[in-house]
């Protein structure tokens, strides 16, 4: 990284701060990624101790390896945890999985933190969402607007190569950890959400991880089909017919009858391509 590199992080680092001073006392949606590690490390750094407050939806559509990374950072880092089960499977619009359905599941977190944060005594409610998520398809964007959450990592432009930098500056232990949205962003939009199905993706996920090291990996469900997409670097690492032996026998393990592997290699939500980037609803 060169010295304007660094210095441009510097400066975003100082106006995070800012952001997070003027916020008062905060209450973070806090899944344990990259992303809200960081907001959460830096608020406390700002605010103090007393003054944050980390909260993690947990459902069946919140991967499990997730959770136990954001047990690990709290108690690493020092900070108030709290867990809170949400619902989104038992809305109707959420299960049956459009094109909207981020936006039912954050406004199920969000109004479940809103309502929290008032109870206690909070002045903000915070979301990690960065610079990058603005070049996706992201209709939970809308959900934050509406009922007044707030993007601090976005607000001042960092994004996620730059919150790695960060992180890893921080001694966090996520600075280098795959990216691991819910669940439920691998099923094909239009086939139904259920609990089975999340399942599924688990543990083919699980299954899979334990076979190799991989950069990035994703199991897209598409009914009895599962999709695999690995970074296009290491597709050449399923040519070893054991690998993809193991592969295929994880996938049949995890209740799918057929297996392929995505020749474009993994990309950052793949099934959003049809949609707009920096949407916020369709």
């Amino acid at each position: 990284m060169n010295s304007t590199a660094r210095d441009d992080i510097e400066q975003k680092k100082m106006a995070l701060e800012d952001v997070l001073r003027r916020c008062q006392s905060t209450v973070i949606g806090f899944s344990g990624g990259v992303d809200s590690s960081y907001l959460a490390k830096a608020a406390l750094d700002a605010l103090g101790a007393e003054r944050v407050l980390a909260v993690t939806g947990r459902s069946p559509s919140y991967p499990t390896v997730q959770y136990e990374m954001a047990v690990t950072v709290a108690r690493t880092i020092g900070l108030a945890h709290v867990e809170i089960e949400t619902h989104e499977l038992d809305d109707p619009d959420y299960a049956a999985n459009t094109a909207s359905r981020c936006y039912y599941c954050k406004t199920e977190l969000y109004e479940r933190l809103v309502a929290l944060a008032r109870e206690r005594g909070f002045a903000v409610v915070l979301d990690g969402s960065n610079a990058d998520d603005l070049d996706d398809y992201r209709p939970g964007l809308r959900a934050a607007r509406e009922l007044g959450v707030r993007s601090p990592l976005q607000e001042v432009g960092l994004t996620k190569m730059e919150i790695r930098s960060l992180s890893r500056s921080a001694g966090l232990p996520t600075w280098e950890i795959p990216a691991s949205p819910c669940l439920a962003s691998r099923i094909s939009y239009g086939l139904p959400v259920t609990p089975e199905r999340l399942r599924q993706i688990e543990e083919a996920e699980t299954r899979l991880n334990a076979l190799h090291s991989w950069r990035d990996l994703r199991v897209r469900h598409h009914g009895e089909l599962g999709r695999l997409e690995v970074s296009t670097e290491d597709i050449g690492v399923l040519a070893d017919p054991v690998v993809r032996e193991r592969a295929t026998v994880a996938f049949r393990e995890a209740g799918f009858t057929r297996a392929c592997l995505d020749l474009s290699g993994y990309r950052r939500g793949a099934l959003n391509e049809p949609f707009e980037p920096g949407s916020a609803a369709p």
